[in-house]
């Protein structure tokens, strides 16, 4: 069976971590040989970065600097994990990948797209996902959310318009390539949510097994 990657994205307060759960049961109970990831992290180095960015107290780091320190945990993860998994036909699943950078970097902090796609070639090559889940939901409602969690690390912080630039840049992105995403609703209650991801998956497997 050949490696399929498929990637969760989503801005903050779309319910990732739950649905990432689900999904990765879902897959598992059809059968599947999978391994589940995340990033940035996914290797020992790649962890090391994340807490980089994640920490509220870098406040001085620059736009290019954490679009670099994505992109080299990235390179991490790829070699490391990713591409050795999918060589052994294995099925990665990964919460957020390169959208994210374009969304983040690119839609929220305006790094032009055409500096993001260097980097994403230099990287990756001719690697992308098979299929993007994207976890869509208005900018204020996912932000309540994610109030109600733990204290926020540096990209939480930010203010609803640069939200609002990573949900359209997210949005865009998944108009441009329907063949690859699939946007799912996550506003809606978490059961109606899991029931659009069950819908999405059971068409996956049935075409790529």
């Amino acid at each position: 069976m050949k490696g399929r990657f498929i990637t969760l994205e989503g801005s903050e307060g779309a319910g990732k971590s739950s649905n990432l759960l689900f999904i990765e049961e879902r897959l598992r109970a059809a059968g599947i040989d999978l391994v589940t990831t995340r990033e940035p992290g996914g290797t020992e180095l790649g962890e090391a970065i994340r807490e980089l960015l994640l920490d509220h107290r870098n406040t001085s780091m620059l736009d290019d600097t954490e679009l670099l320190l994505m992109f080299a945990a990235r390179s991490q993860h790829l070699h490391e994990l990713i591409l050795p998994a999918l060589g052994r036909g294995q099925w990665v699943l990964c919460d957020r990948f390169t959208d994210a950078s374009y969304a983040y970097q690119g839609g929220g902090r305006g790094i032009a797209n055409e500096r993001i796609s260097e980097l994403e070639q230099w990287v990756q090559g001719s690697l992308r996902p098979d299929m993007t889940l994207l976890l869509d939901i208005p900018v204020e409602q996912g932000l309540q959310r994610a109030g109600e969690r733990s204290e926020p690390d540096r990209f939480e912080r930010e203010q609803g318009q640069f939200f609002e630039r990573v949900r359209q840049a997210y949005l865009q992105r998944a108009n441009a390539a329907p063949e690859r995403y699939r946007i799912i609703d996550a506003a809606a209650p978490l059961q109606q949510v899991q029931q659009q991801l069950d819908s999405e998956l059971t068409q996956i497997v049935a075409k790529w097994r």
